[in-house]
């Protein structure tokens, strides 16, 4: 996987981005955590999420899985 910085923070990212916007609308909690393993196994650690995506459903996913996996400090 390619990194770049993400602006002047330092912080370095992966170049391909996991977009999570159908979390809970049309994957369901499961297919979502298999999905964020297979994005973590692939050198992705950048998470594209939005209070607004599935009516905060998403965002609730995303959370659940860095608490599950302990991977809150890695995206």
């Amino acid at each position: 996987m390619r990194f770049t910085k993400l602006g002047k923070s330092g912080v370095k990212v992966s170049r391909l981005c996991l977009g999570t916007m159908n979390f809970g609308m049309k994957a369901d909690e499961n297919e979502s955590f298999r999905i964020m393993d297979a994005a973590i196994e692939f050198g992705i650690n950048f998470f594209d999420t939005a209070n607004r995506y599935g009516g905060t459903e998403t965002e609730r996913i995303v959370g659940r899985w860095m608490k599950k996996t302990g991977k809150r400090d890695d995206i």
